[in-house]
């Protein structure tokens, strides 16, 4: 149809459509796909869809729903079932991409368990703790918010089954590591029927979303208020511009962080992981110089003799900066984990009870701030200082 679409027939009335983009010959082409059934087919075919698993593997990417003829593809689903899948498939493109995205994730993952067994046993265990690490980094890791929003249960045992796998290829025999993948591959399997098609995806998806956002969020809250008290208290509020400007860039910059690895590149675990890690180490290292600046300050006769001292503008500048940094690094790290796991999150169907998970979450996320900017004028300086010097070591 795609192919008829752009050239035409010879001879016929049917001319060719080649100056249509290749976007819109492709719509067209579903389009018409459809007109042989009717809509009480395309329901039926809906729940066979989130019923069988066989009917999604079939179907796993475009692909195969643009070559595969009703005829192949009933030798590979249940019987009587192919018009209506066909029909909510051609309906639907974008299940089938969704559905394909993740069973790439577990298919993914399943092939490196397999892979570092074969190494093990040939005796490399350097490539075999690789290979286990990609299955985990490359395939599990992107499908962690979706599992936890549907059976955070089945996730936590998924990701301590991974951590084991490691320890056994590095301490284990050749039966324990087979014996250990093979769990794995159970696991796995399991996962692909939670993260099956269901009614409450909606749902599971609203939650995941809000949780998600209030929980690294929060974490990036508590810093800037923290900081912004502390400025309050210490009477340098000229600097309180330069954390705004922190928290503000640092949204911004996730913004375009979204942007290029939706777009632009591809994101592999390794490199997920080292981004976090090294902006986990240089947020560390600032803290901990503001952990040593704080414990010295902590004492009351310490603190009266501070805020009597006179600091140049070179100083104060110096100081500006410094906070500019904390607050933009506590911001951007935890704006770049809710990124990677919104972007796992998000399909065509679920856009928009991820979106409305987001909006409650960015409104609870703004009433806690107010109330904790309220209450941190009441904030006693010795013990937040003490407090906070505790928090940098951590």
């Amino acid at each position: 149809m795609y192919q008829i679409i752009g050239h035409g027939v010879e001879g016929t009335a049917m001319p060719s459509f080649a100056s249509l983009t290749d976007e819109d010959r492709w719509a067209l082409a579903f389009f018409v796909g459809t007109l042989p059934y009717s809509d009480a087919q395309k329901t039926a075919g809906a729940d066979v869809w989130k019923t069988d698993a066989n009917a999604r593997t079939a179907l796993s990417g475009l692909d195969s729903l643009t070559q595969l003829s009703e005829v192949e593809l009933a030798k590979k689903v249940k019987e009587g079932s192919v018009a209506s899948l066909t029909a909510f498939a051609r309906a639907n493109p974008q299940e089938v991409v969704a559905s394909a995205t993740q069973a790439q994730s577990t298919v993914l993952a399943k092939a490196k368990l397999r892979e570092s067994v074969a190494a093990f046993v040939s005796g490399d265990r350097s490539a075999a703790t690789k290979l286990a690490l990609s299955a985990y980094l490359d395939g599990f890791e992107t499908l962690e918010p979706a599992l936890a929003a549907k059976n955070r249960s089945l996730f936590q045992q998924v990701e301590k089954a991974m951590i084991g796998f490691r320890a056994t290829i590095a301490n284990g025999s050749v039966a324990d590591v087979r014996a250990a993948e093979e769990d794995l591959q159970k696991l796995l399997d399991e996962t692909d029927l939670v993260l099956a098609p269901s009614e409450g995806d909606s749902v599971a998806t609203f939650f995941g979303a809000l949780t998600i956002l209030l929980r690294e969020g929060l974490e990036a809250l508590l810093v800037v208020v923290a900081m912004i008290a502390f400025l309050k208290k210490a009477e340098r509020r000229e600097v309180l511009p330069y954390v705004h400007a922190g928290w503000v860039i640092a949204l911004a910059a996730g913004g375009v962080t979204w942007a290029i690895a939706t777009y632009l590149i591809g994101v592999s675990g390794a490199s997920r992981e080292l981004t976090e890690g090294f902006s986990s180490l240089f947020a560390a290292a600032i803290l901990l110089g503001v952990g040593i600046w704080m414990h010295q300050k902590s004492a009351a006769g310490r603190w009266q003799a501070y805020l009597k001292q006179k600091m140049s503008s070179a100083m104060s500048r110096r100081t500006a900066w410094f906070m500019f940094l904390l607050a933009f690094i506590a911001v951007y790290r935890e704006v770049f984990e809710t990124v990677l796991f919104f972007a796992a999150l998000w399909t065509e169907e679920n856009g928009m009870a991820l979106l409305a998970g987001l909006g409650c979450g960015v409104v609870l996320l703004g009433v806690l701030a107010m109330v904790l900017l309220r209450t941190s004028a009441r904030l006693p300086i010795g013990q937040f200082f003490a407090a906070a010097r505790c928090l940098s070591r951590s």
